[in-house]
């Protein structure tokens, strides 16, 4: 399972930005490895549909579940049709939000 937490920064010590399409960066945990992968977010300056497109990319990366501050309407839609879970209401630092998630138990 990969998740992906949208950030400020591109490390695991960034914060986690509070707008899931808007992300500079996701970084991405893998369940497996336990490794952290760093995404750039092209759509973070689109004039529309940052958050579909977001979903998109995370999606072709394997990514089945977000962690984030909050996600639009549109996100919202483009990622239940591409069956990535949401975790809204994140807050702090990017690995304090992963080792969070990992003790709630729905780290799978």
């Amino acid at each position: 399972m990969k998740i992906a937490i949208s950030a400020t920064g591109g490390s695991i010590h960034a914060r986690v930005e509070e707008r899931f399409g808007r992300a500079p960066y996701y970084v991405v945990v893998d369940s497996e490895t336990g490794r952290f992968g760093l995404v750039s977010n092209p759509a973070v300056l689109a004039a529309h549909g940052a958050g579909p497109q977001t979903a998109r990319i995370l999606a072709e990366r394997g990514v089945t579940t977000v962690l984030t501050g909050r996600v639009g309407p549109n996100a919202r839609e483009a990622l239940e049709q591409l069956g990535i879970g949401v975790v809204e209401g994140v807050t702090g630092v990017v690995k304090e939000a992963v080792d969070a998630y990992i003790a709630s138990g729905r780290w799978t």
